[in-house]
């Protein structure tokens, strides 16, 4: 018997390791491992626990409508492992690869009590468009890409010529095994998470990822290139929340986009900063260390609280959080404003808002989310130089002339002016000119700071 264990893959067709079941002819059993030190301080009841419960409630339902069967567990993923192996005739242990510190350190150990019990631990890598190790190779290069735009023109080679289509074997084709029920007893979810995820499983029928792909691509892509940065118009796909847990594949995503023939281009650059930002938590060794690469001392957080609440008096701002903090969405330049906002003009560390979008962001992802934010604090790879710092007014007033986000966001502010509703208002908590003055000089000694201290990853990162 194989033992598959989902984690971000929430999706029930193009899985490499379905593939792999598949062709060794056995039954399988199939579980998810609920977390409880990614679940804990009721994480589940943020925007970005929600949403990975709704996705995993959907694929619950994908399995019994399929007739098969998947297991969902409560409990640390060596441990129940252990339990599996002990009563079930478990031969091998499939994965798909996630590549955050914490996931590293957690299939390490899966790997090591595997070995330990002489079962085989696989991985595969299904989360890319590009495999890591044939891009390199392929590209003839030992070093990482640190620059988008190089990177981007041989990607976009490297697909043309060697992309991998969807991978044929869906669940309806594997033998799933029953779960012994001490085993079930033993590590069964707790009665608050199961009573969301069975109100979460009867609104799954709302949340089809692919047909909303569709319509995407049907209707907006050929304005996307025009319409992404108009925020106020939501002109995007929000196709993320469902990539970013894996419940939609983007193998075909991409397949989907090719055949389109006009705004996919636009579009795929996005998919490619993905890919991007994957490589280098694989190939940086600083991507999740750099708070500690660099003298972030001259930083502080007096003004984050204002920041997090939407009370700056800077109205995008403000809008912008407003938005975030009671739907779970931020349109990504919003994304960008608000987070140069945070670094430069309130000089707080990064981490405090990657930390905050963690929990807010319903489309949250622990590898694109540090990769936004050492962006936006000009940290990292191809990072914005430190001396640009989006002034909040100006990015206002051209993407949303007649303030009509702000004046969802923050309808007490309707009655102002075209022009009057994007500028500060009387006792914003910082003055956009001299705050961006001394951003300028601040970071020009934080970016030579950086230390020669080896990098170990932050486990507190999940």
């Amino acid at each position: 018997m194989i033992l598959f264990i989902h984690r971000k893959d929430l999706r029930t067709i193009d899985l490499p390791a379905f593939d792999a079941i598949h062709s060794a002819g056995v039954a399988s059993l199939h579980v998810l491992i609920l977390d409880p030190f990614l679940l804990r301080k009721e994480r589940y009841l943020e925007h970005s626990g929600y949403n990975f419960l709704t996705q995993v409630a959907r694929l619950h339902q994908d399995y019994i409508l399929a007739g098969k069967q998947l297991h969902i567990l409560y409990g640390e993923p060596d441990i129940v492992v252990k339990k599996l192996v002990q009563t079930h005739p478990i031969e091998q242990i499939l994965v798909h690869t996630d590549y955050t510190p914490y996931a590293v350190k957690r299939d390490k150990q899966l790997n090591a009590t595997a070995s330990s019990l002489g079962i085989r631990f696989q991985t595969y890598s299904g989360s890319m468009l590009c495999d890591l190790d044939e891009f390199m190779e392929w590209s003839g290069r030992a070093e990482p890409y640190k620059v988008f735009t190089p990177f981007y023109r041989r990607w976009r080679t490297f697909l043309t010529e060697r992309f991998r289509p969807p991978y044929s074997t869906g669940i309806k084709d594997l033998q799933t095994a029953s779960l012994e029920q001490s085993v079930a007893t033993t590590f069964r979810v707790p009665d608050e998470v199961e009573r969301l995820l069975r109100q979460l499983s009867s609104r799954t029928n709302d949340l089809d990822a692919y047909r909303k792909l569709d319509h995407f691509l049907s209707e907006n892509l050929q304005d996307y290139t025009v319409r992404r940065d108009k925020y106020a118009e939501d002109g995007t796909s929000r196709i993320s929340r469902y990539l970013n847990t894996g419940a939609i594949s983007v193998r075909m995503i991409y397949t989907r986009l090719t055949e389109e023939e006009r705004g996919a281009e636009e579009w795929l650059r996005q998919l490619a900063w993905r890919d991007f930002y994957l490589l280098q938590a694989r190939l940086d060794a600083d991507f999740f260390n750099y708070e500690n690469v660099f003298d972030l001392t001259s930083l502080g957080t007096r003004h984050f609280e204002a920041w997090s609440q939407g009370n700056t008096g800077i109205p995008v701002i403000d809008a912008a959080m407003h938005q975030l903090n009671e739907t779970g969405w931020m349109p990504n330049r919003l994304r960008m404003i608000t987070a140069m906002f945070l670094t430069k003009n309130l000089g707080c560390p990064f981490i405090y808002g990657e930390r905050y979008f963690r929990l807010k962001l319903s489309d949250y992802d622990n590898v694109l989310n540090r990769g936004g934010w050492l962006w936006s604090s000009s940290l990292g790879f191809d990072a914005s130089p430190y001396f640009r710092i989006m002034n909040p007014v100006t990015q206002s007033q051209t993407h949303d002339p007649s303030g009509s986000y702000i004046r969802t966001w923050l309808p007490e502010l309707t009655e102002l002016s075209d022009k009057e509703i994007h500028l500060p208002r009387p006792g914003a908590i910082v003055d956009l000119k001299s705050s961006r003055a001394l951003a300028i000089e601040t970071y020009k000694q934080i970016l030579q700071s950086k230390k020669k201290a080896a990098s170990s990853s932050l486990l507190f990162f999940l």
